[in-house]
């Protein structure tokens, strides 16, 4: 058993050297003075500098930033009641039904999702005139989708693990079941519904499959963007692009850790 410590550890090691190494590499030649980035000619912040005026990468961040919150918002709400639908409701006809339209965006590869939209934008196109042209409210349409999925099975697995003892408490002092939703049942399940929208937004954020798809001319993603200035190339405002969001994921997931702890000490007293 002695022996099998220093070779865990050394495989743990490595483990985490593969994941991090690319990482500090990136961060690293963000300050490269080189437009070479694999090779240091010395500390610079111009990258930076370029990054903030290159407008197209502006005009996309700000743009997948909108096409997130909106996105991820519709995907709590849809997820959300489709949770409560599937949990609450017991059996009910198209039950099954429902349930597999859920989770079918969590299996599906996500060309055949893109595609799948894709076709049925330009349908209703042809048919009613709406949506007029692809752009924010296709993709944001397309992200909600598949985004509602997760989001559902976070806010159901959630509800299945819920007592009912508050809920009925509520309800035979003589709340309305719409009192007893927003007063009792929301602040429990709080947790899961920001989880929830973070985990779309997280996605909504990172996709370039689906967004491919149904966005249009004018309508580019920041991850569209990366993606087409790494093909000839990369660059290094895009290592600094990296490196300002892995610093603030980072920031936030400190905040998050401490607030977690401070909570944790607070319902131990």
């Amino acid at each position: 058993m002695r022996q099998k410590f220093p070779v865990m550890t050394a495989i743990a090691v490595l483990g985490f050297v593969f994941l991090y190494a690319p990482i500090l590499s990136l961060i690293v030649f963000s300050f490269n003075e080189s437009r070479l980035v694999t090779v240091w000619s010395g500390f610079s912040l111009k990258w930076y500098g370029e990054l903030f005026r290159d407008t197209q990468i502006l005009e996309a961040a700000w743009l997948s930033l909108k096409i997130a919150g909106l996105s991820a918002s519709l995907a709590l709400v849809i997820g959300t009641l489709a949770a409560f639908a599937l949990v609450r409701f017991g059996r009910f006809r198209g039950r099954m039904a429902l349930g597999v339209m859920v989770s079918a965006p969590l299996v599906m590869p996500e060309v055949i999702v893109g595609l799948s939209l894709l076709l049925l934008f330009v349908s209703m196109e042809g048919l009613i005139g709406w949506p007029g042209g692809r752009g924010l409210l296709t993709i944001t349409i397309a992200h909600a989708t598949f985004g509602a999925a997760f989001v559902a099975v976070v806010i159901q697995s959630r509800l299945v693990t819920m007592e009912m003892d508050l809920e009925e408490a509520a309800l035979d002092l003589g709340a309305r079941p719409l009192r007893v939703f927003f007063d009792v049942t929301l602040p429990v399940i709080a947790p899961a519904l920001v989880s929830g929208w973070l985990l779309a937004f997280t996605l909504s954020l990172d996709d370039l499959v689906i967004a491919s798809f149904v966005s249009g001319p004018g309508a580019s993603t920041l991850p569209m963007v990366i993606f087409s200035k790494v093909r000839l190339g990369v660059s290094p405002d895009v290592n600094a692009l990296a490196t300002l969001i892995i610093v603030i994921v980072s920031i936030a997931v400190t905040i998050a850790a401490l607030h977690i702890t401070r909570s944790n000490k607070h319902a131990a007293r």
